[in-house]
């Protein structure tokens, strides 16, 4: 069945967990599809996972658009949503819905997803007028990493809480259908998840939430920079990977491969010499 806006908040009523996981390419997000994940997530994670850029801030819309066009012809059932890159939004509430319009509309994604809360609002709202579904993104939100001086988790104050809480509330009337919740403390994103009618997605928000959201490759071993705590690594397919690679080099210059199983063949009795003697004779 296609996930949509209103199967995923469904999903929050009856209590069944939102699954959500980034891809950047089609052959990914075809395999992530096939195993039924409910959402697929063309995150900005892809300047630093796919680029190798420190942090998100050099994304553009063009890489967006390229990367988020390549999952969806990958996601048959999955909803497919597509970050916002830095300075694509904060500009002006036009900006926002024009580049809005083009991550749906050239890059086929079914929703899209912007930080930032109360200060937002106007934009979420412009958005959402124009039938383009919102995903919100509280908490920890790595295009402000310059403002919050690193990667750090946020809300475990009074008063950070009360802001967070007041971001989720606002994001909630602004019309965005779902709210990703970052690094924020667990019974926090446990007590929003709560108050919300919208479903809440935790990446580093415990399980309090309504759903989960990963970066494919932390998952899966693939991204060694760093490791953020709120990781599981469900497999190491890193160095699967590598050891592949190894075999791949060490069967190459072995001569091992290719194989006979790996090589066609032409028809018995073909002779090349001839051929040299009629190109001389031209």
């Amino acid at each position: 069945m296609k996930s949509t806006v209103a199967t995923i908040m469904k999903q929050k009523s009856e209590h069944d967990r939102i699954t959500m996981l980034t891809a950047y390419d089609y052959s990914t997000a075809k395999l992530i599809d096939q195993a039924g994940v409910d959402m697929i997530l063309v995150g900005d994670s892809l300047g630093m996972v796919m680029l190798g850029y420190e942090n998100t801030l050099s994304v553009t819309m063009e890489d967006m658009i390229h990367h988020t066009a390549a999952v969806s012809r990958g996601a048959s059932s999955a909803m497919v949503v597509a970050d916002m890159p830095f300075m694509s939004y904060q500009t002006s509430v036009y900006d926002a819905v024009v580049n809005a319009g083009r991550l749906v509309k050239d890059g086929h994604a079914h929703a899209v997803k912007l930080e930032g809360g109360e200060e937002f609002v106007p934009h979420i709202k412009a958005i959402t007028e124009a039938s383009i579904p919102v995903v919100a993104h509280i908490g920890m939100t790595p295009q402000s990493v310059n403002k919050f001086g690193g990667f750090k988790v946020q809300g475990k104050s009074l008063d950070a809480a009360a802001k967070i809480i007041r971001d989720a509330r606002a994001v909630q009337e602004a019309g965005a259908f779902a709210v990703v919740m970052e690094c924020v403390p667990d019974k926090l994103a446990e007590y929003i998840s709560g108050i919300l009618e919208i479903p809440t997605i935790g990446i580093g928000a415990g399980a309090g939430c309504d759903g989960q959201v990963l970066v494919y490759q932390d998952m899966l071993g693939m991204f060694s920079d760093f490791t953020p705590k709120f990781v599981k690594r469900f497999a190491n397919v890193g160095e699967v990977m590598k050891a592949a690679f190894k075999d791949y080099i060490y069967e190459t210059k072995s001569g091992a491969f290719p194989a006979e199983e790996n090589t066609f063949r032409m028809p018995e009795g073909i002779d090349f010499s001839t051929l040299e003697k009629e190109d001389n004779t031209k």
